[in-house]
């Protein structure tokens, strides 16, 4: 049986790849659990210092596996929707407070909550064939996967009004210039290649500091500045007590290069 989902560890990089290419690596139950409990074991894997997301074939993920949900449907056994609370919230807990910078290598589509996922990723790399389809309303559904709180910080309110209501698709130009996309390349072939090596880079950085601003972006999104002015105040607490911090400060005092080992 093909695995749903692909973990590939070099060096201090987890690469996790959708692998539903023929589905357009559509989420059905076996692809979520997948993710979500890998999702879990990385943030407890000290050796992984980075993580970049990807999907096999030419796509990204097209959401939700529609044919697995109108068997759903048609069964009629429960409420059909209890996979938002089952998988799609913990597979976005996790990405958003994942204290490890990731990436996302958006091939091709990524519609529903695939475009979900690659929201959550800290920076997202696509090619000429990428695009964007908020394509809940389509199916009369609302947005999950976190895509209701992500959304608005990446495009604005009533962009992301227009995305979910009108669910048509954001091209790879529009992407970029809304901000969907930090890196635009001119080769699809390059996509992945380059996040990965987005990851490297990121890897070898100051990665407890790296957690520690996601966790101040997260609070100042949604707080006061007296609420940022805590988050700072307890995130230097902690970085200054590392070695990464020690190390890095004697090593700029004494004009080299410093070597971060996350800790």
């Amino acid at each position: 049986m093909t695995e749903p989902l692909l973990v590939d560890r070099t060096d201090a990089v987890a690469t996790l790849t959708l692998n539903r290419p023929t589905a357009m690596n559509a989420l059905d139950v076996a692809l979520k659990e997948a993710l979500r409990d890998t999702l879990a074991e990385l943030e407890a894997d000290r050796g992984v210092r980075a993580v970049v997301l990807a999907g096999a074939g030419g796509n990204f993920c097209a959401g939700q596996d529609l044919r697995e949900h109108v068997t759903t449907l048609q069964e009629g056994a429960g409420r059909p929707l209890d996979t938002v609370a089952l998988h799609y919230n913990p597979i976005a807990a996790r990405l958003a407070n994942l204290a490890k910078p990731v990436v996302a290598a958006v091939r091709g589509m990524a519609a529903g909550a695939g475009a979900s996922l690659a929201f959550l990723a800290d920076f997202r790399v696509g090619g000429p064939s990428t695009s964007f389809l908020m394509a809940f309303a389509k199916v009369g559904l609302a947005a999950d996967t976190g895509a209701s709180w992500t959304l608005p910080r990446l495009v604005g309110h009533a962009k992301a009004v227009e995305m979910l209501m009108l669910a048509e698709p954001v091209r790879a130009d529009e992407a970029a210039r809304l901000g969907l996309l930090n890196r635009l390349l001119d080769d699809d072939e390059q996509v992945l290649a380059t996040a990965q090596e987005l990851a490297t880079r990121l890897a070898a950085g100051p990665t407890v500091a790296y957690g520690a601003i996601k966790r101040q972006l997260s609070v100042a999104d949604a707080g006061t500045l007296a609420d940022a002015l805590a988050a700072e105040a307890k995130a230097q607490a902690i970085c200054g007590g590392t070695a990464d911090h020690r190390a890095a400060t004697l090593a700029f005092v004494n004009k080299q290069k410093p070597v971060f080992e996350g800790r």
